[in-house]
């Protein structure tokens, strides 16, 4: 008897991968003839990264360079290696990085690991490798949450992070799944994405203009589990969409993307809020985030999950336990009408409103490119080697802003556009 014939087909749409490699280098960075381009990739997405160094060629790249991870060797680390080994990190890569970057060359990240690929590991050795790793990119992160150079984020359906997400789909169909749902989030299930994404930048820009134009000092976040008051920056700015980086290149940092955002003061936070979708730190998931501030600091922290990694990510430095960024995000977004958890913040982010401790960006400041360390502190802006989203936001949370007089405007109402 013969044996049954397999399915060949490919689970991934390869027009619509070639339309997101596309997407990536005319929209997500907008590379320019001559530039060098540094990416990194989990080495399942090889065949995005393929199509990404080809559209990059044909945009005129210098040279592309591309650094991969592997989650068996990630796993065999912490299976075997000595445990000196988790306080250290390859600074000399991350040096180098920075030297690219400080040379002109654009950022390319492909996002796809399991995001619970670290979550039977020792709690202990996953912070202190994460801090060890902080410590060691933060050279390079300066140019990145600068806005020294153009930079971008895109996304590929690894099938471990795939299964993570649709556990009760035979493989091939979890990332089918998986891959639709990154095509239609990327707005490239579409005729025409570059066009997609120009009308859609043109929204966000109207909403950061909006905002700019009140000048809040503060907004207020009421909802369950939520009474918090997130003082805004002196002289912050509000960016959605493309941006233009201090190299004068207009990019989209993140593909997707639907938040506008600016920088919170980081001594005027008080209050309580509660996350409201789980939070994937480094192969961990961290769920019921429950914290306090007090002068713009927690000063208490409690999770349902991975309360001791929150615990341990907070501890990272001082700037860690206050906020660097604040992002409004409708619940009508296509990521949060779609109804899927993507456990992976690039997407979940942009289902709700969020805001991030640790590290600020410069350019959410007036004139920030011009601001010094020193100025954009005294302004409020904070800093730390971390950035870690986690999301406030749903169809129950209402905002406020609040002016300079204490007079209020309402900005959205059951997490919808006021």
């Amino acid at each position: 008897m013969n044996a049954p014939l397999q399915s060949t087909r490919n689970p991934i749409d390869p027009v619509k991968l070639e339309k997101l490699a596309e997407v990536a280098i005319k929209i997500g960075l907008q590379l320019q003839k001559g530039q060098d381009l540094v990416m990194t990739a989990p080495i399942a997405a090889l065949p995005l990264v393929r199509l990404i160094t080809k559209h990059a060629y044909m945009a005129g790249a210098g040279l592309v360079t591309t650094f991969y991870a592997d989650e068996e060797a990630t796993l065999a680390r912490y299976a075997h290696a000595p445990d000196e080994s988790f306080d250290r990190a390859s600074d000399w890569l991350y040096e180098g990085m920075a030297k690219a970057y400080a040379g002109g060359a654009a950022r390319l990240a492909i996002a796809g690991d399991n995001p619970m690929l670290l979550s039977a590991q020792d709690p202990a050795k996953v912070a202190r490798a994460n801090k060890a790793n902080s410590i060691a990119y933060k050279p390079a992160l300066e140019k990145i949450s600068n806005f020294d150079i153009n930079w971008n984020i895109v996304s590929y359906p690894n099938p471990s992070w795939a299964k993570q997400m649709f556990p009760d789909d035979p493989e091939a169909v979890a990332v089918e799944k998986l891959a639709n749902a990154i095509f239609a989030a990327s707005r490239v299930d579409v005729d025409d994405p570059i066009a997609a994404w120009k009308d859609h930048n043109a929204e966000l820009h109207r909403r950061s203009a909006w905002l700019n134009g009140e000048r809040f000092a503060a907004l207020h976040f009421t909802g369950p589990g939520t009474d918090l008051t997130v003082g805004l920056a002196d002289g912050h700015e509000w960016h959605g969409g493309a941006s233009v980086a201090k190299n004068g290149i207009t990019c989209n940092p993140n593909i997707p993307t639907e938040e506008v955002f600016t920088t919170p003061h980081a001594l005027r936070v008080e209050g309580h809020v509660s996350s409201t979708k789980p939070l994937s730190h480094q192969g961990t998931l961290i769920d019921n985030i429950q914290v306090r501030f007090e002068a713009g600091r927690i000063v208490e922290a409690k999770a349902s999950r991975g309360e001791e990694v929150l615990n341990k990510v907070l501890d990272t430095d001082e700037g860690a336990r206050r906020l660097g960024e604040v992002a409004l995000v409708p619940h009508s977004s296509p990521i949060s009408a779609s109804g899927i958890l993507f456990y992976n913040t690039l997407f979940d982010e942009n289902a709700s409103c969020h805001i991030a401790l640790g590290q600020c960006y410069s350019k959410c400041f007036l004139d920030g490119a011009s601001l010094s360390q020193e100025q954009i502190r005294a302004q409020g802006g904070n800093s730390s080697l971390i950035h870690i989203d986690w999301m406030i936001g749903s169809g129950k949370v209402g905002i406020d802003g609040v002016r300079l007089d204490g007079s209020r405007v309402p900005v959205m109402r059951k997490g919808e556009w006021a």
